[in-house]
This record gives structure tokens, C-alpha cells and sequence, in this order.
């Protein structure tokens, strides 16, 4: 595995790697979620390419920038055991250098869920994944559902500036216990580590209503609320029923739909998601 941090030995390294070229962009700290996406690329591709960026143009001014977890040396192992050919592991001061004042935005599909809570969030996340897209040149590229509005914010952005990339995106992996695998879970103590298991709970009894035929997403977005409430440690920042390619909120569900969420558990705060119909 070749591991490069600079533009010029990246753009080296990708030459040597036989195409098709599977790319897995990631900020490190990786869980078994971020390696089931190399695994996906390793089975559709001849290489796989992987970044490791904490980028902190994503990170609102009293976001967990400063505390975000890193551990280098594991995530490389863990990248090399999956079968990785090149990780590029860029420092802040390459990727954004001194006078940089370029920033490539998704207009209409930022403005909900994330985008409103998280000013300026996704202005960051398509910048340099319009960067990384650049300069890796992948065939594929690999998202989790997890982070489902990056995954179509993401995919607008490569239909709309021609990138020539398919946009993959995979399951959610997640605990015995139903908590969405995430980087951020290791900032729960043991008692928000078990309530965390309410946004599972919530968005299953979502589906389940579902399930049954109702098709009210007003009835599905409360059923989501009232599961929350019932978890004293819990508190729910925002729940959606909205198209799953707009993200416009329905009124009722009649094709596919992401049901969405974003809870504070203690001072950490976790989003998930459903796909339905």
C-alpha cells in the first residue's frame, strides 16, 4: 500500500493504478462502516484508492473540530488489511494554502435537514470532494447511507460539473443494538451509548407504520418525536419525511423517502436515516 501526501506524489501514484479505480474519501477513525465501503470498491474495481482529511472547512465555529477522534496508525492498518493500494493523507495546509478563496456549492439540495442546522456544512464537504474527485480521477466513488443527504448533495454535484464518476452508495452498518456505526459514537458514555439506541428504535417504529400502509408524513415524522421524548438523555434537533432525491418534505409518501433525523445525546450529537418505499 503507498501512502502520499502531497499533490505531485499522488498524481504520481495514481498513474501506476490499474483502472477501473474505486475511491473511498474518508476523515479517519474508521469503523467496520468505512471498511465495508472498501470492501464494495475492492469488488467492483481493480484499485482502490482511499483518503484520510479531517476537513475543517465542513466544521461549524462550535463543532468538534478540535476533539474530533484520530488514531493514523490504526487507520492505515485497517486500510492495508482491506486491500488498499493508495491512501493519500493530505495536511490542512495542502489542501487549503495560504490566499485559497475557491468554494464549489450545491444550492437547492443544502438548504434542508444538515444544511439548515449546519450553516455552511455541505459548502465544505463538495469542496473538497470536488478537490479529491480532481486529482484522484477515481471510476467510483463510495458514500455510506448513513450520511445520505452528503450522498445526493454529492452525486448533484458530479452530474452538474461533469465529473465522470458513478456515485455509489452503501448500507449503513450497524451494532448488534441497531446504533448506526459512526466515528463520533466514541464520545458517548455508557449510559448515552445505551439510550443512543432510541434513533434506531424511533425510525424502525417509523417503518413499521409504514409497513402497515400509512402514508401520512406527518404521522410518520410524530411517531418519530413522541419515541425521542420518551428517552430522558435524548434531545431531538430535527426529524424529516422528504423526497429522497429533492429532500423536499411530503405531505404523503408515495415513492421512495428518507426518513431522517438529528438527536443530541448528551453533548454529542448523532444523525440516521431510513429509506423507505
Amino acid at each position: 500500500m503507498k501512502i502520499v501526501t502531497t499533490f505531485p506524489e499522488l498524481r504520481k501514484a495514481r498513474r501506476t493504478l490499474t483502472g477501473p479505480v474505486g475511491f473511498v474519501p474518508t476523515m479517519g477513525y474508521l469503523h467496520a462502516g468505512h471498511i465495508s465501503l472498501v470492501q464494495a470498491a475492492r469488488t467492483e474495481c481493480a484499485s482502490v484508492a482511499a483518503s484520510i482529511f479531517v476537513n475543517p472547512t465542513q466544521f461549524g465555529p462550535n463543532e468538534d473540530l478540535d476533539k474530533y477522534p484520530c488514531d493514523l496508525p490504526r487507520d492505515l492498518a485497517l486500510l492495508e488489511a482491506a486491500g488498499v493500494d493508495l491512501v493519500w493523507t493530505p495536511p490542512p495546509e495542502v489542501m487549503y494554502p495560504p490566499g485559497f478563496q475557491t468554494w464549489v456549492e450545491v444550492e437547492r439540495l443544502t438548504r434542508r435537514l444538515e444544511g439548515e442546522v449546519r450553516p455552511g456544512h455541505f459548502r465544505g464537504v463538495t469542496t473538497i470532494v470536488a478537490k479529491l474527485f480532481n486529482v484522484v480521477n477515481p471510476d467510483k466513488a463510495y458514500f455510506g447511507q448513513k450520511d445520505a443527504q452528503q450522498a445526493v448533495v454529492v452525486r448533484r454535484m458530479a452530474k452538474d460539473l461533469d465529473f465522470p464518476i458513478e456515485i455509489v452508495v452503501c448500507p449503513t452498518l450497524r451494532e448488534a443494538d441497531g446504533l448506526a456505526m459512526s466515528s463520533r459514537n466514541i464520545y458517548l458514555n455508557p449510559e448515552e451509548r445505551q439510550a443512543a439506541t432510541v434513533l434506531f428504535r424511533a425510525l424502525s417504529a417509523a417503518k413499521s407504520v409504514y409497513d402497515s400502509g400509512e402514508r401520512a408524513a406527518e404521522k410518520l415524522r410524530a411517531l418519530v418525536r413522541a419515541t425521542v421524548a420518551a428517552e430522558p438523555l435524548a434531545r431531538l434537533q430535527y426529524v424529516s419525511c422528504a423526497d429522497y432525491d429533492t429532500l423536499e418534505e411530503l405531505e404523503t409518501v408515495r415513492g421512495k423517502a428518507l426518513l431522517s433525523m438529528a438527536v443530541y445525546m448528551g453533548k454529542t450529537r448523532l444523525i440516521d436515516n431510513f429509506a423507505i418505499g
